[in-house]
This record gives C-alpha cells, structure tokens and sequence, in this order.
C-alpha cells in the first residue's frame, strides 16, 4: 500500500475530473490525501465519504505573486512533511510546480507531473507583452520543477514536443501521453436526438477558448437558419484573456445566443444539444467534448492541440481553423441541413468515445505508469 497526495488548484476537480481516478486509487489498497485551496462542502463530503482526508493550503489558480507563491510552496511542503506520502501527484501549472518542489523538498520519494493543457501563456493570441512574459515565467517554473520530477504525463502529443523542444523536460524524462481525463461512461449515455438544430458551447468565458467565434458563427447561421438555437454554458474567469465584458449580454440581447452561466450537471444540457461546439485554440484533451462525444453527438471542434486528438474530421465531427468563425458556421449550417450524418457522427462519436477514452483505461494506464 502507498501513502498519496493528490495536489489540485481548484477542489471541485478533485471530484469532477479525477474522482475516477482517486476511487480507483482506494480500490487498489492506497491511502489517499488531497490538498489544495480551501474547498466548498460538496468537495469536503465527497472526498471525507470515500476515506480521503483534505489538507488546505492557500493557493491562487492564476495571476503573479511573489509572496503568494512561495506560500503556497511553503504550505505544500508542511502538508507533505505531515503526511510522508510515498506518491505526490499533481496537475494544472502551480500544482505542479509548486507540488515538486515541496515534495523534493520534502522528501517524498516519487513525484508525478500531469500537464492537463497549457492555458494562456503558451496559447498563440495577441502577441501581448502579458502573454510573452506570462510565457518566459510558466517556462522557467516548469523547467526548474519537472526536473524533480519522477514522471509527467501530458494529455496529447502536441504539449509534450512543444515542452521537449523547448527543453523544458529533462533528457531522462521520457513523457507518457494519456487520453485526456477520460470519461465515465454510465454517466453519460447515449442520449436521444433534439428534434430542432440546437448546438452547445460549454465553457470558461475567456477569448481562448473561442467564445468571439461561437457568437459570431451564431450571428451568421441564424440569419439562414432563426430555427436554431445556440446554446452557452459556464463562469465568468480572472483569466487575462477574459473576453470583453458586453459580448455576452450583447449577444444574448439580440437573440444569437442563450446564456445559461455555470452548472454542477451539464448532461441536461448535452440531451438538449444536437452538436457540440468547441471552437478553442488550445486544450490539453477537453472534457466536455468527450462527455458530448459520450452522450451521442456530433462535434465541431477546432484543428488546434488538443482539440484535434478528439475528432476525425468527417467522422465522428468536424475540424475547423482557429479563430474562422465562418468556418465555424459552414459547419453548423452542413449538419443542419443533414441531420442524418449529425446523428451518424454522434453514433461514430460514441464509439470512439468508448475505445479511446473510457476512463478506466485512462486511469488503468496511469496508475500502472505510477505503479499503483
């Protein structure tokens, strides 16, 4: 049996992407541990039911601090010289670099790296100088912490080569590409078509993620087709590439889109869907279009890192170029005007969905890697 620590930078992720991968933990034996942020109860009771102490320490998900940081260094390392685990695992940038190095620090003898996406430093957009310097930091950290690390995994082959020619992975590293998060299955089953065109976008609302193309392209699609519906779902963020304040309501105002803010459950929102759209410029693997995917639907997703690995363009959906909302909106108005090859595509989608990314292989795959 092993003694682990999970290290999140937002706790809701503890259960929404890596509850698989933690119960899977229990099951083989290992006593679990997670640390991060002071977490909401819905966290606290979902981790306390399955045996799995928390430990919070203070650790801001984005932005630049100094003190802030080595804080969150700090309060890792007690937490790890508390514990003496035998495993630390860590995901998202300041987990990870944060985690390696207080469990370097302190002592903890097997320390695993997951590079879940690369976010707005290493996305291709405006050419700020906030972005470049954002770029030169992350690169820095990731480079000084990964060299403790025992191992990292990274979500598609696009971020590893971009870290090893940017040497920012040491010689002796060999990174293993896994398939995403994965997905739970049952969780999401196959769910019957809409009977009108209705197309989803969730997520964060930040530029990078392509929210500007999805209200575009809706704006052109329903001045063809108004019997589409184009629906939005998720959080305002801090990000630096948040997108400007009035596009939603603006957009909202004048019928292209549906704001629906953040949900707990987006399979509501999925069974209401006919395709799924995700036209972001860079993801690690992304989640939500593997739970559409899951659930039967088409997907329209950008030819991007990430984004790529999930689609087979005029398969299970459609691969566009970033940034081209008319792209976008061809797309849309093709499936709309043969529902027969969307739902075809969401049938293909399922299926691939259940060879490639079914969690339990996700985290059969890493737990062997890790050997747990």
């Amino acid at each position: 049996m092993a003694r682990i620590v999970v290290v999140a930078g937002l706790p809701s992720s503890l259960v929404n992407f890596r509850g698989p991968l933690i119960e899977a933990m229990r099951a083989n034996g290992h006593e679990v541990h997670a640390a991060g942020p002071p977490a909401d109860a819905h966290t606290l009771e979902w981790l306390s039911a399955r045996g799995v102490a928390y430990h919070p320490v203070e650790l801001a998900r984005t932005g630049l601090s100094v003190a802030g940081d080595i804080g969150t260094f700090l309060g890792l390392r007690r937490v790890f010289r508390a514990v003496r685990p035998d495993v630390v695992f860590a995901y998202t940038i300041k987990p990870v670099v944060y985690g390696m190095l207080a469990a370097a620090s302190a002592g903890a003898p097997r320390r695993y790296a997951l590079v879940t996406g690369l976010g707005f430093a290493f996305t291709d957009g405006d050419g700020s100088g906030k972005r470049r310097l954002s770029q030169a930091i992350a690169s820095l950290l990731y480079a000084v912490a990964l060299r403790l690390a025992t191992g990292v995994f990274f979500q598609n082959p696009d971020d590893a080569a971009l870290f090893r020619a940017r040497r920012l992975l040491p010689a002796r590293l060999q990174p293993r590409i896994v398939n995403g998060s994965g997905v739970d299955l049952a969780q999401f089953p196959v769910a019957p078509q809409p009977p009108a065109p209705r197309f989803l976008m969730i997520s964060r609302l930040v530029a990078d993620k392509g929210v500007r193309e999805f209200v575009a392209a809706a704006r052109i699609v329903r001045r063809r087709r108004p019997d589409a519906t184009f629906d939005l779902v998720g959080p305002t963020d801090p990000n630096p590439a948040a997108i400007p304040a009035s596009l939603i309501p603006d957009a909202v105002a004048d019928g292209a889109v549906v704001y629906h803010g953040e949900t707990r459950d987006v399979r509501p929102f999925l069974a209401n869907a006919s395709v799924y759209v995700l036209p972001s410029y860079r993801e690690g693997t992304p989640r939500t279009v593997l739970e559409a995917m899951a659930t039967g639907r088409a997907v329209i997703t950008t030819d991007a890192p990430g984004c790529r690995e999930t689609v087979r363009d005029g398969d299970n959906g459609f691969l566009v170029p970033v940034r081209d909302a008319d792209a976008l909106a061809r797309a849309m108005l093709r499936l709309i005007e043969d529902p027969a090859l969307g739902a075809e595509m969401g049938r293909r989608a399922r299926a691939r969905c259940e060879e490639k990314y079914d969690v339990r292989k996700v985290n059969a795959a890493m737990l062997d890697h890790m050997r747990l």
